[in-house]
C-alpha cells in the first residue's frame, strides 16, 4: 500500500504556523523577486486570485480586501518540510519525498488495517507536530494514490482511499488530469480516443505502439490498473544523478565580484546538497544569464532576455568539498562574465553525481578524509547545532546585494537563533 503526503497550500501554512494572525485572512506567497503568486490561502482563492497572478496587479486590491503577501520564505519552507517527513517517518522507514511538500509512503499494513483510520492518525500528528494540515490518499501504486489525495482534500476528514475497484472514479477523471499526462498529452490523447483516466487504463500495448505514445504513458497505465510500474529505485531516490541551485538576482549584477559571490554562494549550498545525500560529484558546470540588451524590453520582459552561458569544471577526483568545488568554479565565473553586460540570473549544476562510498579509487583515496571534506563536514556540524548560515565561506559574501528582492519576509524561527520565538507571560 502506499500513501500520499500533500501539505494544504504549503507555503501559506508554513507562514500561519508562526504567525496566527494570519488565520482566516487572505494570505499570497510570491515568487522570487517578490514578481507573483505562488501559493494561496483559501481566502486568497475566494476572491479570484489565480496562480501566477503579478504582484503589482494586487496592490490595490489588497488595500480594500485584506490581502496579506509573503516572501517566499525557502528557509522556512524547506526546514518545515524536513519535519514533516521526518514526522512520517515515525509510521514507516521508506518515506520517499517527491516534491517539498508532498511525499510518498510505502506501508505493509497488517489485515484488517483500516486506511482511513490510519490517515486520520497520520494528519493529526503532523499537524501536532509541525501545524501543517494535509491530506493523505492511500492506493496501491503512486499514480492511483495521487487521484486519491485529490479527492481526500475534498473529503471533510481529509483522507481517502482508492478502492478495490476504482473504475467509477477514473471514469469521472479527465485524462488530462492524471499525473504525469497534462494539457499537451491529454490533447494527443483526445485525438486518439482517450478522453478519461479509465480509457487511459484499458488501453493495450498496441494502441500505445500504434499511436507512438512513450513507454512512460504504458507504464502509467499499468498504474492506473493498480500495478506499480512507476516507483523508483530506492537508491536512486537517495542519490540524484545531478544537483542543480539556481536564483534570479534582486537586481541586475554588473561587476565580477558581486558574480563570484552569487556562483560561490550557490556552488556552497549545491555541495552541502551532495552531503546530504551521502553523495559526490565529479564536475560543475556554471551558468549566467545576461540582462536583456538595451531597446529589446530590459530587464524583466521575456521577450528580451538572452540565452543561457555556461563553463563546466572537472574535479580532479569526486568530492563534495566545499572548498574544492568552490576552487573549481571561481575561474568558470571569470571565463563568462563581459565587462559592461549586466546578469540577471546565475547557477551551478553539480553532474556525475554518484554515492561516495563507491566513489574511493588505490589512487584518490577516499573523498571523505580529504582536509576539505573535513573542514565541510565541520561546517556542517557547526551551522546544525548552531544555525544555518552561521559559518560559511567568505567567498559567498556578507553583504550579497545581488540576493533577492523580498519586500515582504517573514521571520526564519526554526533556523535562525534570532528569529526564535519567545513566549511572553
Amino acid at each position: 500500500m502506499i500513501a500520499l503526503v500533500d501539505a494544504n497550500n504549503f507555503y501559506v501554512s508554513c507562514e500561519r504556523a508562526f504567525d496566527p494572525r494570519l488565520e482566516g485572512r487572505p494570505v499570497a506567497v510570491l515568487s522570487n523577486n517578490d514578481g507573483c503568486v505562488i501559493s494561496r490561502s483559501q481566502e486568497c482563492k475566494d476572491l479570484g486570485v489565480e496562480m501566477g497572478t503579478p504582484h503589482f496587479r494586487l496592490r490595490d486590491a489588497a488595500r480594500s480586501s485584506g490581502l496579506v503577501f509573503r516572501s517566499s520564505n525557502y528557509e522556512l519552507y524547506g526546514d518545515m518540510s524536513a519535519r514533516i517527513v521526518a514526522t512520517l517517518g515515525t509510521f514507516t522507514p521508506d518515506v520517499e519525498p517527491y516534491s517539498i511538500d508532498e511525499s510518498f509512503l510505502h506501508l505493509s499494513l497488517r489485515e484488517g488495517t483500516d486506511p482511513e483510520a490510519l490517515g486520520s492518525r497520520i494528519r493529526e500528528k503532523v499537524l501536532q507536530w509541525t501545524g501543517i494540515p494535509c491530506g493523505v490518499g492511500f492506493a496501491k501504486t503512486r499514480t492511483l494514490a495521487k487521484i486519491a489525495n485529490h479527492a481526500a482534500k475534498r473529503s471533510p476528514r481529509g483522507v481517502f482511499a482508492m478502492p478495490d475497484d476504482p473504475s467509477p472514479i477514473l471514469a469521472a477523471l479527465p485524462v488530462e488530469e492524471v499525473w504525469g499526462v497534462g494539457r499537451r498529452l491529454g490533447a494527443r490523447l483526445r485525438r486518439a480516443g482517450v478522453r478519461d483516466a479509465l480509457s487511459l487504463a484499458s488501453a493495450d500495448a498496441a494502441f500505445f505502439r500504434n499511436h507512438h505514445f512513450a513507454v512512460t504513458l504504458q507504464r502509467t497505465a499499468l498504474e492506473l490498473r493498480g500495478i506499480p510500474a512507476t516507483d523508483a529505485d530506492p537508491l536512486e531516490r537517495e542519490n540524484p544523478q545531478s544537483v542543480n541551485v539556481s536564483r534570479m538576482f534582486g537586481k541586475p549584477v554588473s561587476r565580477l565580484s558581486d558574480l563570484e559571490e552569487a556562483v560561490a554562494a550557490y556552488a556552497a549550498a549545491a555541495a552541502e546538497k551532495l552531503r546530504r545525500t551521502s553523495s559526490v560529484a565529479s564536475a560543475a558546470n556554471v551558468y549566467v544569464q545576461e540582462c536583456a540588451p538595451p531597446g529589446t524590453g530590459g530587464w524583466g520582459d521575456e521577450r528580451g532576455w538572452t540565452p543561457f552561458l555556461s563553463r563546466t569544471a572537472a574535479f580532479r577526483a569526486a568530492t563534495s568539498s566545499t572548498p574544492e568545488i568552490l576552487a573549481a568554479a571561481r575561474p568558470a565565473v571569470a571565463r563568462l562574465f563581459v565587462e559592461g553586460r549586466r546578469y540577471r540570473r546565475a547557477g551551478v549544476l553539480l553532474c556525475g553525481v554518484e554515492p561516495a562510498s563507491g566513489a574511493a579509487d588505490l589512487f584518490t583515496g577516499d573523498p571523505a578524509e580529504t582536509p576539505g571534506a573535513k573542514l565541510s563536514a565541520a561546517l556542517d556540524a557547526v551551522n546544525a547545532k548552531f544555525g544555518r548560515g552561521t559559518v560559511f565561506p567568505a567567498s559567498t559574501g556578507t553583504i550579497r546585494s545581488w540576493k533577492m528582492k523580498r519586500d515582504f519576509l517573514s521571520p526564519c524561527p526554526t533556523t535562525r537563533w534570532r528569529d526564535v520565538l519567545v513566549a511572553k507571560a
